[in-house]
């Protein structure tokens, strides 16, 4: 198995690292930056906490939060709760933990602190000296960054219970780019329980503030995070209960790597422009002595030319006396050449005028073959996937092939008796649809909820229509575009069986969900 390069060799032990890899020359990071926006809103001073909401990115859709804030007297505190949050190891080997940001109006980012995880869980108190703000989270390989990763996996939204003026405004703010953190190919790490998370991330943080060759241009900060990351290691092979003190070293290391890092960061900015300048500098006098030598130059070409031109012009004037004679005469042959050069093209344009007709004749009879047989392989590609949708549906649901389209039949012991939520058996179903519909776009889907005549009209079609759109609702959790799915009920007006029957009724009670679409053409069977 391929496994992470910390570059960590002059530091500690390879068996202390958490992977291994090829050892190569560090090489500097060049920081692209991406932009993105997040609701900012204004808090009132001194009054009390005020809710708002935390929800999912499209990176982690299904995380939800809170957060309660107050400010007072210049200081915002911050009370902030996660549920349903991943390990921040499933965005990358570059990726050991979360950390919460406030994010100013003019795009200033403000680390918060790190949320820890219990399972999938976390909470922070923290506080701000801003008063106007917004809120996201991001994965991170350290909780000492000073700059968010593009990994943005929740933001703030405003709930109706929030209190007080609020001023709300699209604050745009920078991410640093994923591949700013990963140089090479990384693959998982793999977190051993005994070994704190703190400890990973002091080995991350030396491997990225290396790759932005901290070693090289902030030495000092370098060797003082060595030591703390060696006592961290050295702390965590002893016997015994030191977990505390790998914690504290590892935490101390952080810091000191991520501020090599900037230093280091800083100093190549400035080496870079000082070489910039000093390379102008040596451009500028190359320049002004280039100029001085084409100045000479030039001069003394101006004198042979005008010595030359002169030459030149007495030459010329003998010359277009001859070429005056010799000019008459071929004019005379051109016009010759031109008469029977004329009578030739009238000729070939004739011939050429046939052949076209024949050609574009040909040509027509060809595409017009051309599109017969793409109306004929398109048709039975329809026909193909038809046949192919109602063979996969049939294996999960009953599915006939009707002029509506293939109507898929989900049963009535698929919901709760009198209910509408769906029993895990149906979600199950319902989830092996969609990964099917999902593979073929193009496809639309109706769904229709159906009931028996027991209990009132108005009962029945309201039961069905939220049977209905139970189903579509689930669908969409799925991935499929809300766009392309209906829903409807019908109650008892469309009974398939008899209703005075336990049998019939049993078969009225359902929700049919109807396929068509175009990819799939028109009814290959019953």
């Amino acid at each position: 198995m391929k496994y992470i390069a910390l570059l960590l060799s002059l530091i500690v032990p390879s068996s202390a690292l958490v992977v291994l890899a090829q050892q190569r020359e560090p090489t500097p990071i060049i920081n692209i930056h991406v932009s993105r926006s997040v609701t900012s809103v204004t808090y009132l001073a001194n009054s009390g906490f005020t809710p708002i909401g935390l929800q999912g990115t499209e990176l982690l859709p299904r995380a939800k939060g809170k957060a309660l804030v107050a400010s007072k007297q210049g200081v915002t505190n911050i009370e902030a709760e996660f549920s349903k949050l991943e390990p921040a190891t499933n965005f990358g080997a570059a990726y050991l933990t979360y950390v919460l940001w406030a994010i100013s109006p003019e795009g200033r980012a403000n680390n918060l602190g790190e949320v820890l995880l219990k399972g999938n869980k976390g909470k922070l108190r923290t506080a701000t000296r801003l008063s106007s703000f917004g809120m996201i989270l991001t994965a991170e390989p350290y909780f000492a960054v000073t700059f968010p990763s593009e990994i943005v996996v929740m933001e703030n939204v405003i709930l109706p219970r929030t209190r007080g003026k609020i001023a709300v405004i699209d604050a745009k703010y920078e991410l640093l780019q994923r591949g700013s953190y990963e140089a090479e190919e990384l693959e998982p790490v793999r977190i051993e329980p005994h070994v704190p998370l703190e400890l990973y991330q002091a080995r991350l943080a030396a491997h990225i503030a290396r790759r932005h060759q901290a070693d090289r241009y902030a030495a000092a900060s370098w060797e003082k995070m060595r030591s703390a990351l060696q006592n961290a290691e050295d702390y965590q092979r002893q016997k015994g209960n030191h977990r505390k003190s790998v914690v504290m070293s590892a935490r101390e290391a952080v810091q000191m790597a991520e501020d090599a890092r900037v230093i280091s960061v800083k100093r190549i900015e400035e080496a870079r422009l000082a070489d910039e300048r000093r390379l102008a500098r040596e451009r500028q006098t190359k320049t002004k002595a280039e100029t001085e030598t084409e100045a000479r130059r030039r001069a003394n070409a101006e004198a042979r030319q005008r010595e030359e031109e002169e030459a030149r012009r007495r030459a010329e004037a003998a010359r277009s006396a001859a070429e005056k004679r010799e000019i008459e005469a071929a004019l005379a042959s051109a016009r010759a050449a031109k008469a029977r050069a004329e009578a030739e093209a009238g000729r070939l344009a004739a011939e050429s005028q046939v052949q076209k007709a024949k050609a574009q004749e040909q040509q027509a009879k060809t595409e017009a073959e051309r599109a017969r047989l793409a109306l004929d392989k398109a048709e039975r590609d329809r026909q193909q996937l038809r046949a192919q949708l109602l063979k996969q549906f049939n294996r999960i649901l009953a599915t006939r092939d009707t002029d509506r389209g293939l109507v898929v039949t989900m049963a009535d012991i698929l919901f709760d008796t009198g209910k509408f939520s769906l029993r895990p058996a149906a979600r199950e179903k319902l989830a092996k649809l969609s990964g099917i519909l999902l593979a073929h776009p193009g496809l639309k889907l109706e769904v229709e909820g159906h009931a028996d005549n027991v209990g009132s009209q108005e009962y029945n079609h309201r039961l069905s229509d939220k049977r209905a759109e139970s189903v579509r609702s689930y669908l969409i959790e799925q991935g499929l575009s809300g766009a392309i799915v209906t829903a409807k009920g019908f109650g008892e007006m469309t009974p398939v069986a008899d209703n005075t029957t336990p049998q019939g009724r049993q078969q009225n009670r359902r929700v049919e969900l109807i396929v068509s679409g175009e990819v799939i053409g028109a009814k290959i069977g019953k």
